[in-house]
């Protein structure tokens, strides 16, 4: 029997921790950060590493890697979330160029930290592969890979169908795109494994501890009011909880699939070697990776987003979203139809209205943010992090002149046009995906349509 929820199959492995203590009452420090995930966590690192006689406080709902940093697909990869073109439009290329150069390395920035700090997080640097197994998704990937030659800095190498078969045998596969730039993680592992390294240079780490408010010096919890400088929003998709954040993000949720571990004559027939992470270029696309105890993991959209912007408890999905990622896991691997789904979860991840991620600072307020990384974040938290501890402690670094910081974007719509937005974004994905696994050999009009509705 399949489980559904408890948090993920990421944590359930490790044992779901007893909250630490929550916040005792009032208190003062230097850097209050509201949210113990990735990209709250990686703040913290960073500014005790800069300085490490400052006291800072994270400031956790339940407890460090409950939410995306503890549930998501283990993609450390160097994504651009919103695209390179955006910031070659308001920025230039250089800034562009300059961006995607930061993400490569904070893939290599990350490793380094897990071997000087003993994180085991199951790490493989096998690169990114994506695959179209359609017609309409071979000219897309085409496209994608003459656009990528266009741009220093993305490594990315084309491969045909059998080429593409012999890292990754998916059924079908009529070709692939590889790049270089990403290695494989057990998501939960470097949250707990960043948690403990933050408290050993002792950072103030509270779960069990509800943030209501943030306000210039302060940020108001369920336990009292934590007085500081600076005041550090790193909330993601449950941002929409604070007060005066209900548009600011959209949850958008992400569900996830995980077989049994499967034999060796089933891994003879997928290969899957390089232990590459793996996606595909359908619009409605799906991630997945070969675990460290040989598992895959699978994921993608399922239902994309709940009304009011509400967030899950502990990570239950629908069971038509595990029957939908259960036959299209059989369809990439008929191999693994035997194998059994041991496990099902789902969270949230945070998507601006131009679904494009950014770093924030207003000195005069002390307030500061980062987020809005579109399912594409265990790499950029670390960028953010260590952008955002440059900017508190007032550093002028090639960091803080990235074209992310400072973004601004206007605030989701009310509902219900928010929530009928996103179901016509998505239905009309779903439409173009069904119309090109019939035989449409073109990106399906659908597609245009929900581009033009997303905004992108």
């Amino acid at each position: 029997m399949t489980t559904n929820g408890g948090v993920s199959f990421w944590w359930q492995q490790l044992g779901v921790p007893t909250p630490r203590p929550a916040l005792p009452g009032d208190r003062d420090v230097d850097v209050a950060i509201v949210g113990g995930g990735y990209t709250g966590l990686w703040t913290a690192y960073a500014l005790k590493r800069a300085q490490p006689d400052l006291r800072i406080a994270v400031l956790e709902q339940r407890f460090a890697g409950f939410g995306a940093s503890g549930r998501n697909g283990g993609w450390l990869t160097n994504s651009v979330t919103g695209g390179r073109e955006q910031y070659a439009k308001t920025h230039g290329r250089d800034a562009a160029i300059a961006q995607q150069r930061a993400l490569n390395d904070t893939v290599d920035e990350v490793i380094a930290v897990t071997a000087r700090e003993g994180i085991d997080a199951d790490l493989h640097k096998g690169g990114e592969l994506e695959v179209a197994y359609r017609p309409a998704q071979l000219a897309r990937l085409r496209a994608f890979a003459a656009s990528e030659r266009s741009w220093p800095e993305t490594d990315v190498v084309e491969l045909d169908a059998r080429e593409t078969a012999d890292r990754i045998n998916v059924a079908g596969v009529l070709g692939g795109v590889w790049h270089p730039h990403c290695a494989r993680l057990q998501p939960a592992k470097l949250a707990r494994g960043l948690a403990d390294a933050v408290e050993r240079r002792g950072v103030e780490l509270y779960e069990g501890t509800t943030v209501t408010e943030i306000q210039p010096g302060r940020a108001l919890t369920d336990h009292g009011t934590v007085r500081a400088e600076f005041v550090i929003r790193a909330t993601e998709g449950f941002t929409p909880d604070l007060r005066g954040e209900h548009r600011t993000w959209l949850p958008m949720n992400s569900s996830m699939i995980v077989t049994e571990p499967l034999a060796p004559s089933v891994w003879e027939e997928i290969g899957w070697d390089g232990r590459e992470t793996l996606g595909d270029f359908a619009h409605v696309y799906m991630y997945a990776q070969r675990t460290a105890d040989d598992r895959i993991a699978f994921g993608g959209r399922g239902v994309p987003y709940r009304y009011g912007s509400r967030v899950d408890d502990d990570g239950v999905t629908q069971a038509r979203t595990i029957e939908s990622l259960t036959a299209l896991l059989h369809r990439f691997f008929p191999a693994a139809a035997g194998a059994a789904i041991e496990h099902a979860w789902s969270g949230v991840l945070g998507v601006p209205r131009d679904w494009a991620a950014t770093v924030g600072f207003d000195r005069a307020t002390g307030l500061g943010w980062a987020g809005g990384y579109v399912g594409t974040g265990v790499t950029a938290t670390n960028l953010a992090g260590r952008t955002l501890a440059d900017l508190v402690l007032g550093n002028d670094t090639e960091l803080t002149r990235l074209p992310w910081v400072g973004h601004r974007v206007r605030k989701w719509e009310p509902e219900p046009l928010r929530w009928l937005g996103v179901q016509a974004i998505y239905g009309a994905y779903h439409a173009a995906d069904r119309a090109e696994l019939r035989g449409r050999a073109t990106t399906s009009r659908f597609a245009h349509v929900a581009d033009v509705v997303a905004g992108r």
